[in-house]
């Protein structure tokens, strides 16, 4: 049979999605790039916001309109949500919850669940616009705080682990598929290990895969920035762990974060980024923002402006604040208007392209490493390259062969826009941490 596979949302839904391509491939099925190929559509939906929903319907669409004979299997947080809407979709088959999602594939092959239990399989990656060179491997699962906007905990249900040799032998089928890096997900990362027997962590997790595997890289995925291990910084300074830590703020505003249920003040928000960057040099910190929440004041979002400005910022997903039917905070009172988010949402991105901008330039003259991930036959100058440092810094450069999914030294030479620009290093030139 031939499978399409396809996500909306986060880091999550992808790794999900990856370990489904791991099971297909196990059974002996074909994974194609497109769904005109396929018999049958797989669909990881999203809902963390309306037009993540709206995306996920309209992915759907897009599917039966260029195959009509294909079966069309939709799960994941919208799903879930709205499993009667979904399966009204045309051409959808089947709806599976998230609780069923990691025995989806089984259950639509008619297979025992544990049939196809990880197994050592080279990882390879899903064809089509979902190739990459990092592996994303899920971790965690579900959530236990009730942020007023959010669905996830409704969705994806109480915060749980993978076991930690479950995560290491995904990552060794990973590194066996020629992932030089992996980034780990969950939906709330920092929680990781709690509901396992013993003194289990994220820091103890980390310290099993730099020791249990050759890993060259791993890469934290966004992660709520209460609850993180004391020792996480101290093991974060091994070259083999990425300089990056995506913290989701929301709001700079404790009266905000208060209505928002967020169980962080922006005093201590600021005091774990402080003890972040004085561990690790070079850390990238990235974030979310929230613009326009219920009863947001001109002078709560100036305070929250302010301290955004302050934290400086090396890169921030900004969103304008919308309902969805089932958090409390469709119930709160003084809904702002959709014009002033817009303005703020334009404010608050200037902001951090202005931090992103200083951060970047810092790094000129610089010899770092890169992942270089897509490859473009150029000009007579060679292929064009481009890929990520450790500390999520996007760096183009041009090279005689293709080098993707290698991992070279650059010397940073300059920006351009949101890019740096770098020369390749011979091999036998000592890298320079940057």
């Amino acid at each position: 049979m031939k499978v399409f596979l396809d996500s909306v949302g986060c880091k999550l839904n992808q790794s999900e999605i990856e370990r489904m391509a791991h099971q297909l491939r196990q059974a002996g099925h074909k994974l194609v790039a497109t769904p005109e190929e396929s018999d049958l559509v797989v669909i990881n939906t999203c809902s963390v916001t309306a037009a993540a929903a709206a995306d996920s319907r309209s992915k759907a669409r897009s599917v039966h309109r260029r195959n009509q004979l294909a079966q069309i299997v939709l799960t994941g947080c919208w799903s879930d949500l709205e499993p009667q809407a979904a399966i009204a979709l045309p051409g959808v088959t089947q709806v599976i919850p998230n609780q069923g999602k990691d025995c989806l594939i089984p259950h639509i092959l008619g297979l025992p669940e544990d049939e196809l239990d990880w197994k050592p399989l080279e990882r390879q990656p899903i064809p089509g616009t979902r190739r990459r060179t990092r592996a994303f491997i899920k971790v965690q699962d579900g959530c236990d705080n009730y942020c007023a906007f959010c669905l996830a905990t409704i969705a994806r249900g109480p915060a749980r682990s993978q076991p930690i040799d479950h995560v290491v032998n995904e990552i060794r089928s990973a590194i066996a598929g020629g992932a030089k890096e992996v980034v780990l997900t969950g939906a709330q990362l920092s929680a990781y290990g709690r509901d396992l027997s013993g003194c289990v962590d994220l820091t103890t997790l980390l310290h099993l895969i730099l020791t249990g595997t050759e890993v060259l890289r791993v890469r934290l995925s966004s992660m709520e920035p209460w609850g993180i291990p004391n020792d996480l910084f101290s093991i974060m300074q091994s070259p083999r762990i990425c300089r990056h830590l995506h913290l989701p703020l929301q709001s700079g505003c404790d009266r905000t974060l208060r209505r928002m249920g967020r169980l962080i003040r922006s005093e201590d928000y600021a005091r774990i980024i402080t003890e972040a960057r004085e561990a690790i040099p070079g850390l990238a910190v990235t974030t979310d923002v929230m613009v326009g929440f219920p009863g947001e004041t001109e002078d709560e979002y100036a305070e929250s402006l302010a301290f955004i400005e302050a934290i400086m910022f090396a890169r921030a997903h900004v969103f304008v604040y919308s309902p969805r039917p089932g958090t409390a905070a469709v119930h709160l009172p003084n809904h702002v208007p959709v014009q002033v988010a817009h303005r703020r949402s334009r404010q608050v991105r200037e902001v951090v392209a202005h931090s992103g901008s200083m951060f970047r330039a810092k790094f000129v003259g610089e010899v770092m490493s890169v992942l270089w991930e897509s490859a473009k036959a150029s000009s007579p100058k060679g292929w064009e390259m481009s890929g990520l440092t450790d500390n999520y810094l996007r760096v183009n450069t041009f090279s005689d062969q293709n080098i993707q999914n290698r991992l070279t030294d650059v010397h940073i030479v300059g920006v351009d826009g949101e890019r740096l620009c770098g020369e390749l290093v011979p091999s036998m030139t000592p890298l320079k941490k940057g």
